[in-house]
């Protein structure tokens, strides 16, 4: 985005009414923000999204086909330019963390004003991360391993095994097969089970896709 573009603007949630009601905001308050599209569910999002290329998206954290850490998941790699806000009822850690995690720019809560969300908006598409101020110490807690925080669960990565951990951690660092297998003492053809495992678990494809994954939850 350059001076004087308006920011592209994209709506994910399973509910019409508050879609409407976002949009209609959005369009009378700020001349900064033009909604390109919208979308209900996961699936719409990923189609709508891949299209639009919206520089910032407005994200549900829970809809009833997956939410927003699916659509994080399916459409980040492919467009790594676009930002992701989450928008949402939810105040809970465990929330603020998976969307975080899965790569969203912020976590704004549904009770911020109009004038808040743009200003919201156009900061995350400047590149600074927006959070309401209770859930900012979440992230902090959760990124930091503060001593006596309470523990902030994942749960793709609490279905990794510590040994599956291990590898992925190693292959992310860009160790070869071969290489793993000498470090953690264990033969290839095991160190290729544990990959496979991991593709399988964490639904991601290639090993570019996994090391971004790792990366991401601070593994590497």
């Amino acid at each position: 985005m350059t001076d004087g573009e308006r920011v592209r603007v994209f709506l994910v949630d399973d509910h019409a009414l508050f879609r409407a009601g976002v949009r209609a905001e959005l369009d009378s308050i700020s001349d900064e923000i033009e909604v390109v599209g919208e979308a209900g569910s996961v699936g719409e999002a990923v189609t709508g999204i891949n299209h639009h290329k919206p520089d910032v998206v407005l994200l549900d954290v829970h809809m009833p086909d997956g939410g927003g850490a699916a659509v994080l998941a399916k459409v980040r790699t492919a467009l790594p330019d676009v930002v992701f806000l989450a928008l949402s009822v939810s105040d809970a850690a465990e929330d603020v963390i998976a969307v975080i995690r899965a790569g969203a720019r912020g976590y704004v809560t549904k009770t911020i004003s109009s004038q808040e969300l743009v200003r919201a908006v156009v900061r995350v598409s400047e590149g600074d991360a927006v959070f309401s101020p209770r859930l900012a110490g979440f992230v902090l807690d959760a990124f930091a391993d503060r001593p006596g925080a309470a523990p902030i669960r994942d749960p793709e990565l609490d279905l990794l095994t510590p040994r599956e951990r291990d590898v992925l951690r190693l292959l992310a660092r860009g160790y070869a097969y071969k290489e793993i297998a000498s470090e953690l003492f264990i033969s290839v053809k095991t160190v290729e089970t544990h990959v496979s495992s991991v593709l399988r678990k964490t639904q991601l494809s290639n090993r570019y896709e996994l090391s971004r994954w790792a990366s991401d939850r601070r593994l590497v």
